[in-house]
């Protein structure tokens, strides 16, 4: 006897990825045009998350070379998916110093640090 649970939980897990993932993209790079136009928003910081973008093409294409050349998927192929992950580890350590680095006091009121970016 299989539970109602049970039977929606494999029919989710039947559900192909790939179209999520795509859609997923479009909040984050929303995201990034709203970070670019805060003035206050740390520079560094920007970086690092720009840089995870590029974490996600070394993903995608460190995924593409674990199925073509040892026919496993990324998580199964330790050097591929251990240096896609590096740039992950990079991004995450610049978005970290972009905010670590900011200054203690946060801005007076009215100063131009607050505004947005009209370029």
């Amino acid at each position: 006897m299989t539970l109602p649970l049970a039977a929606w939980f494999q029919g989710l897990g039947a559900i192909d990825p790939a179209p999520f993932f795509v859609l997923s993209l479009l909040p984050y790079l929303a995201f990034l045009w709203w970070a670019r136009q805060v003035r206050a928003f740390p520079r560094l910081a920007l970086r690092g998350f720009q840089l995870t973008l590029l974490f996600v093409a070394v993903t995608i294409a460190a995924a593409v070379v674990a199925q073509q050349v040892y026919g496993r998927q990324l998580a199964d192929v330790d050097p591929l998916h251990g240096g896609a992950e590096a740039f992950l580890t990079l991004s995450n350590l610049v978005v970290l110093l972009g905010f670590r680095l900011l200054p203690s006091e946060p801005p007076a009121a009215g100063s131009a640090g607050t505004q947005v970016n009209k370029s």
